[in-house]
């Protein structure tokens, strides 16, 4: 779960990104399209992987999180604002618990509507879930890209690629809802 110590660090750095440039106001209809494109060719792309005879998980959990991290940014743009170069994956984590964690909490909460008192708790276990999943991914893939030998194992990159599917369908859904 993301605590509240992360979410207030996520929300000053957010404010300090805007300062420092590092991320943009900005409305970009085909940045934003390109980014949703990438996000989809990216999860194709790792499923194709999934089925190779070469087993290349370090791959499927690379090309899982690189679609997390297009959606992300499309979604940003969305909103207005645009990641740039320098430490583009913090500000994107960041921002995603600043800005859309709530928003996507509110999306999950109208998608349950029908679902008795339980739904709140529900919607934002699955908004902090879903958020957090690309943390997670970010983590995972700085590891196996780094400083893992061959030693990943097809587990985890089926968990990198349900969790990127995921993360990429219920980020549509907030996009739709614009």
């Amino acid at each position: 779960m993301i605590d509240e110590k992360r979410k207030k660090e996520a929300q000053s750095n957010f404010s300090r990104y805007l300062q420092e440039g590092l991320l943009k106001k900005e409305h970009n209809d085909l940045a934003m399209n390109k980014y949703i494109e990438n996000a989809d060719i990216s999860l194709k792309t790792a499923n194709e992987l999934m089925q190779s005879q070469l087993k290349p998980y370090l791959w499927v959990i690379v090309t899982s999180y690189y679609s997390m991290f297009y959606m992300a940014n499309a979604v940003l743009l969305s909103y207005g604002y645009k990641t740039q170069d320098k430490i583009a994956h913090k500000v994107t984590s960041d921002a995603l618990i600043f800005l859309i964690l709530d928003k996507l909490r509110k999306e999950l909460l109208e998608g349950y509507e029908a679902i008795q008192r339980d739904t709140l708790e529900i919607a934002s276990t699955k908004a902090e879930s879903v958020i957090e999943s690309y943390s997670l991914e970010l983590d995972k893939r700085s590891r196996f890209q780094y400083n893992m030998l061959e030693q990943t194992k097809e587990a985890k990159a089926q968990t990198s690629l349900k969790l990127a599917s995921e993360f990429v369908f219920e980020l549509k859904k907030l996009l739709k809802g614009k």
